[in-house]
Order: C-alpha cells, then structure tokens, then sequence
C-alpha cells in the first residue's frame, strides 16, 4: 500500500477505468430496438427486438456489442449473462446504449384506464393483471409511500404473540381489512424492522412467526430498541392518505388516493413484477468475464422477502435473520442486547439481495449506468449466494463501478462482498472478493424503504477502492467498510468470547480476506436522518492496509463523522474535513473488542467530540488534528474540500454537488515595533493577509475583493490589491494594514466583548458561473 492514500486510490481507479474503454472499430455490432425484429440482421437499420436473440447471436462470436437504442425492455424474467457470454481480456463483450440513446430495462408494467374508486375520499382504482404483489411503486420516476398511521409506545405493549392494544383508541384497528398485508414497523436506533400481521383482534394485534420473535430479540430490537423505536402500521386501504397506494392482489388491482386537483392520469405509475432484472454469474471453475455494461438504465423491481412470513429482521446494513430460530423461552426478558442463542445466529444472517447481480465474474464493468426505482439494493457484487438468483455467491475480481447513477432505491446503492464464513475464510481462495473500484457515482436519496442501508457498503473484501463518490440524502450511514464486529480476526474476539459466540463457531487463527480499503476524496453529506448510530464514514474489524483519506463530510445530521467501530484495527485516517458533526471521531473501544492500533492523523473538524476513549491502551493515536473556529478553515481543508466527490469530468448529473473553484483563507500577523512580522496576536497594529487559491483545472477569473467586515472601532487600508485571476493549482493575495479598536474599552465596547473578527468576501467567475465566498479571521 503506498503510504500516500489519494495516490493509491487515483492508481486503482486510473488503472480499472482504462480498460472500460469504447468498442474497437471492426468489433461485431448488434443492434436491438423495442420495434426490431429478431428475423433481422440485427444492424441499425434492421435491428433485433430482443436481449435473448442478441444473446445467443454474440455467443458465437469471439467479441462484439451489443447496442441499444432509445426505449424500454420490459423483462418478464431476470436477464442472465453467464460463462458463455465472456469476452476475452483487453476484448470484452459489450452491452451499451447507443449514442445518444437512453435505454431502460425495467420489471415493471406502466398502469393505466384509471377508474373513480371511491368519489368522497378522492381514491381511484387501475388494473394491474399478473401483479401477485409488489412493495413499491413509482410515481413519476419516485418511489412512492404505502398507507400507514403511527402507533405510540405508551398505546402499546410488545408480547411474545405481538402487541397487546392498550389505548381504548386503537379498539378500531380490528375493522381494517386485509390482515394479513399489514405490517407492523420500527425504527429502532441503527435497525429498521418489518413484521406482517397474522390478524388484528379488538384488544391485541397477532403476527406471523418467526418474523416477529426474530424482531423482538438481539440488539436494537422492536421490543426494546437502544434508541427511537418510532411505530407504524403499514399497509391497510383504511389508512389511505393523498399521494399514497394499495395493491389489492384478489382483485389485481392498484389503489391510488389522489390530493385535491390531483388526478392519476397526470402521472407515469409503474409496479414492478420482477425481484431482480440482472444476474450476471458464472461458477468458480468457470468465470464470467470480460464484460462492460455502459449507458443502461435499470429500473423497476421488488423483493418480495419482507412480505412473507419471515419479515425483514433487520440486523446492521442490509443482514436480516430470514427464518426461525432456537430461542431462550422468556426472550423479551433475557434476550435484549444479545444472548448465547442470538449469538449462534450470527453466521446464518442474510444479505438484502440486488436488482443488478455480479457473483463469480472477473473484469466485469458498469460504466455510466443508471439504477432507480428498484425494491432493494441496486448492484450487488459477490453478496452470498443466498443474495444471488443464480445461487452462485462471491468470487468477484477485478470489477469496475464508475460514472453511475444510484438513486430512488430502497436499499443502498452498492454492497461488495458476503458476511458468511466462506466470505471471511474462504475454503477455496477463487471465492475472495478482491480488486473492486467504486468510483465517481453519484449516490442519492437511496435507502428509501430499507433504511438501515447505508449509501455503499463493502464488506469482506481483499482491496476496495472506494474514491471520488458523492454519497448523499441518507437516513443512516454514508460509507460502510468491513463487517463481523472483529469476531472473525486472529485469536477472535474477548468480548464476543463473553457473549458466547464461540460456542457456536470457531474461533479463527488466520486473518479475514479484509484489507488494504481505501477511501478517499469522497463528498458524503445529509447522512443519519433518521437513526442516532453509526457515521458518515463507518468501519469494523481487522482491517490491514486500509487508509481512509481526503474525504468531506458535512451535515451528518446527529451522529458520527468518522466510526472506528468494533474491532477496527490497523485504519488510518487523515486528512479529512469533518463539519458540524456532533462527534467528529469515535474510536469504539468499550468492552474488549480489540479497536486498536489506529492512526487518526491530521484530519481538520470544526466542533463536536472527540470520543476516543483509552486511546493508549488501544495503541490508537491521535495526531495533529485541528480544531478550526467555526468555517475557517485553511486553505489546505479547503482544497480537500474542494476535490472531493465527483471529479470535474464526471459531474454531469444534474443532482451532482459542485465544489467551489477557488478557495480563500484570511490570516492576521501582529506588527512588532521594529516593523518584523510575529506569528502572534497580540495588542497593536495587525497586518491581514487574504490567500486566493485555485481549484481545478481551469484557471479563475474575474476575481475581486466584494466586501470587508470589520467590527466597529477597527480601521483596513488595502496595501496590496487583489489580482482579477488566478491560475488553476496558483496562488493570489491582498494585503490590508490593520488598526486596533480604541482601549481602554469604551461604552459601545465593554469589557468582556466577544473577539473582534473581520471577514472579507471574495467573488469570481469559473464557467461563466459567479461563486461568492467568505474568509474570516478573530482577532484578539
């Protein structure tokens, strides 16, 4: 690992990026059309009509594209690429859209011959024949909401059958129809959890097993959650409010209640049919290889999983317990933050399967893809096999995830790597996850419905390289690197020991396949809006070589900036910015998890804690870390923040965040009597130095001095103007001599006063676009 982190991360993606380069001239063509004909030629003036006519055509060739043009594949069954659809290295088989073309493979049917339902609650009823469920529909392109009412802690009482009603007022739950299609759901502290009901009686409402007992028992759990706990019923057409739907599966049919002047025919609904559109998969003896997915959007699916019987007994990240379980026999009372029989569960936990799929498959990538409006996660690569429709899990190398659009999800964007036994320690190293670069994606509004997802989330993985993302609008976690809480390093762990864990599972000697990750120069922001644990940035266990650098992290709404969590060992983090967070760093190291031997070196934050409890005697050090005064920061923070996220030739979404241009930072220098310059304030005459830097690769212009804040009684008199330009990676000034307010303290200025700062406002022009940005400095 080079010991320059940004220099390691820009090498792996420069390096995976080169191969995901356009068709040669002379590559076999096929083109495919919504309107085409597979009795055609298959060219762009005779196209093919469908994916599996293409298919078994490229099969007979060496190398080729595939082509599509403009319009929608609507899937009846997940599509397959396996072995047979291989390219050869440095000649990949391709499947792209064509230029200029938006091509989109959905799973869902669009819904029309909307019909009044019910006229006084304004509800409308279409068809929506061959649907037998779905947990999502999208209006307009949005994951829309499900009928749901709240239910207060105080009106209820968790039982081991379900909730006894103690409220008088919830008596009236027993008319909703429908039973069995409703759902009871908490947001816990880092669990979101579903459990479908088995019926509703006047004073109790009954679930189905085992989802609810796998809810009710473990940590965080919808009995006793460590933090939050917020209850809903879900799912009833009673509970209709505006905007939101209800499928009615006897009579095959959607449900829509519609706000005053609103009508459904002025929206574009789409129900999925498929639980996943992709699965590319070979076996381990025989990879899938050399492919490139480019230009393609992905749309429309719903995981089915959490209406059956099991719930979704949300764990951490997307693991959920799917079946049942041995239990203490009093649970609710022993079983709330862990027990022997929870622990033994540990390696049966299920991973929230992909709408897109990648499982034993080597030089696989997806370049400039957009993936919305599916029922879980969006791109899976080396989940378990229980995640895969193909039932081939792990044994990913070498896989590119560059320039795509993750967003309208209701899981998380990306997950890498399994959580199994076979994941941590494989028997035959061909199923490690390894050489995995996530680069330049654009990731937002993700997590919609399985909101304990984070944005992106890598897993046991033999280098990772997670760069240049913009990880956005979240209700947990950013970015997420490792899994297994340390459990599974050398020798295990001594707190997992006391739980129990090892009685049911080995304790390993040898290391995971977790190491050299590496995170860096990532915008992640809006993170934690609806649960109190977890970070912006987040890691577990062992993790050798791994660097976490250059990243920005801002409005990380109530939790952690940068989570060193159990059993994270051997992590560096420096250089990052951390702002507004409520802690800036916590190195978990209550019990005796091990989190150990971590460097958090030269990061720069602007408040909240510093938790790093014991640090020595966990060998984690803190080093040159700065704690700036409000958003003052130097031009060094400004630069990190500044290059964070999307690089300059990949910021073509139009959600995409853009940086500022240039950055500015204001110092003040004491004047001594001989006129010599002192790196002190101090009373007397100061000299104010403005420091104009450019970011970028384009040089800034227009560039002028718009306003200077001083407090009254202080007095500037520019001494050296401010240039109209600076080059990109160049560096301006202007310089104002400074007087001190008149002492002793008059009236107007009593003693005691708050520090006297100036701030000068800088304006300029990048792309014929006018950016405006304050420096400020406290004196005194």
């Amino acid at each position: 690992m080079s010991a320059n982190g940004m220099h390691e991360a820009a090498t792996r993606a420069t390096q995976a990026r080169g191969r995901a380069v356009p068709a040669a001239v002379g590559d076999r063509l096929l083109v495919v059309a919504p309107d085409g004909d597979d009795a055609g030629p298959g060219t762009r003036a005779a196209p093919l009509a469908t994916l599996d006519e293409a298919q078994r055509r490229l099969r007979t060739v060496p190398g080729g594209t595939v082509e599509l043009t403009d319009g929608t594949w609507q899937l009846d069954r997940p599509f397959r690429l396996t072995a047979r659809d291989s390219g050869e290295p440095g000649a990949p088989k391709r499947w792209t859209a064509a230029p200029g073309a938006h091509p989109v493979l959905s799973g869902g049917v669009v819904v029309r011959d909307w019909a009044v339902h019910d006229a006084a609650a304004r509800i409308f009823r279409a068809p929506v024949p061959g649907i037998r469920d779905t947990r999502q529909v999208s209006i307009d392109g949005v994951l829309a909401e499900r009928s749901w009412v709240a239910l207060g802690r105080d009106q209820v009482e968790v039982t081991e059958e379900g909730l006894a009603l103690r409220d008088p007022a919830l008596a009236g739950l027993v008319a909703l129809t429908g039973h069995e299609r409703i759902e009871v759901v908490c947001v816990a502290s880092f669990t979101h959890r579903y459990a479908p009901v088995a019926r509703i009686e006047r004073d109790r409402i009954v679930m189905q097993q085992p989802a609810w007992r796998n809810n009710c028992w473990g940590w965080d759990t919808l009995a006793d959650p460590i933090e939050g706990g917020a209850l809903r019923l879900v799912n009833a057409v009673e509970l209709l409010q505006p905007g939101q739907w209800y499928l009615d599966p006897a009579r095959a049919e959607l449900l829509y209640r519609a706000a005053e002047g609103d009508h459904p025919d002025a929206h574009r609904f789409v129900v999925p049919r498929l639980e996943s559109l992709l699965q590319i998969a070979g076996t381990v003896d025989e990879p899938v290889h050399d492919l490139q997915l480019r230009g393609l959007e992905f749309a429309h699916t719903s995981w089915l999983g959490p209406s059956g019987p099991a719930g979704y007994a949300s764990q951490q990240a997307g693991t959920f317990l799917g079946r049942a379980f041995d239990q203490p026999p009093d649970y609710l009372r022993t079983c709330q933050r862990s027990c022997p029989e929870f622990e033994a569960t540990r390696n049966d936990w299920e991973q929230l399967p992909a709408a897109v799929q990648v499982s034993a498959a080597a030089r696989v990538d997806l370049v400039a893809n957009t993936f919305t409006q599916l029922g879980q996660v969006g791109l899976g690569l080396g989940n378990d096999a229980g995640a895969h429709g193909a039932g081939v899990g792990l044994a990913v190398a070498d896989v590119l995830v560059h320039h795509n659009l993750f967003t309208q999800l209701s899981g998380g964007a990306v997950v890498v790597g399994g959580i199994g036994p076979d994941a941590h320690h494989p028997a035959d190293p061909r199923r490690t996850v390894r050489d995995v670069v996530i680069d330049n994606n654009l990731v937002t509004a993700v997590a919609v419905d399985y909101m304990d997802m984070p944005g992106i989330v890598s897993t046991y993985v033999d280098g990772v390289t997670i760069t240049h993302n913009e990880v956005s609008d979240l209700p947990y976690d950013g970015i997420d690197v490792g899994f297994g809480w340390g459990a599974n390093d050398p020798g295990g762990s001594p707190e997992y020991r006391a739980r129990g864990l090892y009685a049911s599972q080995p304790v390993y000697e040898t290391p995971t396949t977790l190491r050299d990750a590496v995170v860096a120069g990532n915008l992640v922001h809006a993170t934690k809006q609806q649960f109190t644990d977890g970070g912006a940035i987040y890691t577990l266990s062992a993790n050798p070589g791994a660097r976490v650098v250059e990243n920005y992290l801002r409005d990380n709404n109530r939790s952690v900036g940068l989570y060193l969590d159990e059993g994270s060992r051997f992590v560096v983090a420096e250089r990052n910015v951390v702002q507004d967070a409520p802690v800036w760093v916590f190195t978990n190291t209550y019990g005796d998890n091990h989190t150990d031997d971590n460097v958090v070196a030269r990061n720069w934050y602007n408040g909240g804690r510093t938790h790093t409890p014991e640090p020595g005697a966990h060998r984690n050090s803190l080093v040159d870390n700065v704690l700036v005064a409000g958003y003052d920061w130097p031009l060094a923070a400004q630069r990190v923040m500044s290059a964070a996220g999307l690089e300059p030739p990949y910021r073509t979404f139009a959600r995409a965040t853009t940086p500022m241009p240039f950055g500015a930072a204001l110092e003040a220098y004491a004047l001594e009597a001989d006129g010599v310059e002192a790196d002190a304030l101090g009373p007397g005459r100061r000299r104010l130095r403005l420091a104009v830097e450019g970011f970028g690769d384009e040089p800034v212009t227009g560039l002028r001095v718009t306003a200077v804040q001083a407090p009254p009684g202080w007095s500037l008199r520019p001494t050296a103007p401010l240039p109209d330009a600076v080059r990109a990676g160049g560096r301006v000034g202007a310089q104002w001599l400074v007087e001190p307010r008149p002492t002793p303290p008059t009236p107007a200025m009593p003693a005691g006063a708050p520090p006297d700062r100036i701030v000068v406002t800088v304006e300029a022009v990048v792309d014929g676009l006018r950016h405006e940005l304050a420096a400020g400095v406290t004196l005194g």
